[in-house]
């Protein structure tokens, strides 16, 4: 039946954590034994995984003993912490933070992208941000035919990127609003029900907030560019699940749209949605649940001869997230790059 891991999930009642479970499970992934760790305030829980009803257990310093696999998704400082704790007990790590990105030591995967990245790992595989991610998925094959020059990114990001504390108050807003009551805020500095803003990510000096900067430097690292021209403005908006960006492309020199149509239509991870006469392209409502990335609405740029525009939808939790993660995952198995613990000795 070939051989099985001992798999942690760090960050197990997170919607993300939660996601991981139900993947593990529909995926089929060789799991012999799976803790589901958190912090101790969730300590005592269950969450089921194969009909099994499993405890959540408080991290701590024995968390890792024996553990073949950690899926982390618990924040950049939860990881800071626990994942080089994890390396030494013998786990690999990946690590949907963005505690160790940027790291050079790491590897930063999407595996329809860069799988050959992951055989580099010391340890730990970061995980890219949600809307690098989905873009990743969307536009490397057209840069495999012919090297983007530029990419302009406008996201539309969902509550679900903030988690299920966010997706619960937009829901709580949207029926004040609708009462003709105050909406109040917790999760996000104002309220994101019937109205959108800038994402709500730190500000630099450069005018850019933290999530506009992670789609330069991290697609820059995943496609191996370091002089790629990239910039993004990233909103958030009062969508519950998956994310959406409008992407424009520049090359060296004029793109066919029918080819890129084609290629996009037979790429790993990518679901083609256009009908011209409906005006219908990808939407959230429809790529929430889906592993696909739905992308659509290819065409000219009408500014530039060597541009291209397209649309994209992808599910945030999913694809953006722990889809991406139980992947790599697969991919460390298929290329016998995750050994198992040996068992212990019986006394």
């Amino acid at each position: 039946m070939g051989q099985s891991y001992k798999v942690a999930i760090l960050g197990a009642t997170g919607a993300v954590g939660t996601e991981l479970i139900e993947l593990l499970q529909s995926r089929q992934f060789p799991v012999s034994e799976l803790k589901l760790l958190a912090s101790p305030r969730s300590a005592g829980r269950t969450l089921t995984f194969q009909g099994e009803e499993l405890p959540i257990e408080a991290v701590g310093e024995n968390s890792f003993a024996n553990v073949d696999l950690v899926l982390a998704s618990a924040g950049g400082s939860i990881s800071k912490a626990w994942a080089p704790k994890a390396v030494a007990a013998g786990a690999v790590v990946i690590d949907n933070s963005s505690a160790f990105r940027m790291d050079p030591q790491v590897p930063l995967v999407v595996p329809e992208v860069n799988p050959d990245a992951a055989a580099r790992h010391q340890g730990i595989i970061a995980n890219p941000n949600c809307t690098t991610i989905l873009m990743s998925v969307a536009i490397w094959p057209l840069h495999q035919i012919q090297p983007i020059k530029r990419i302009v990114a406008a996201t539309y990001q969902s509550a679900s990127g903030a988690g299920a504390r966010a997706m619960e108050e937009v829901k709580t807003q949207a029926k004040a609003i609708l009462q003709g009551e105050t909406p109040t805020s917790e999760v996000f500095p104002y309220p994101l029900a019937f109205n959108l803003f800038p994402h709500n990510s730190k500000l630099t000096d450069q005018g850019y907030c933290e999530e506009e900067l992670k789609m330069v430097h991290e697609t820059r690292k995943i496609f191996g560019a370091p002089d790629l021209r990239i910039t993004a403005t990233c909103i958030r908006v009062p969508v519950l699940r998956a994310h959406s960006e409008a992407i424009n492309l520049e090359f060296d020199a004029p793109f066919d749209v029918a080819q890129a149509r084609e290629l996009l239509s037979q790429a790993p991870g990518v679901k083609l949605v256009e009908d011209w006469q409906a005006n219908y392209f990808p939407m959230p409502i429809e790529a929430s649940g889906r592993d696909e990335v739905l992308v659509g609405r290819i065409r000219q740029d009408l500014s530039h001869p060597c541009g291209l525009e397209l649309w994209l939808s992808g599910d945030q939790i999913r694809k953006g997230a722990a889809l991406n993660a139980v992947q790599i995952a697969e991919l460390l198995v298929a290329r016998n790059l995750l050994q198992p613990a040996a068992p212990a000795l019986a006394t």
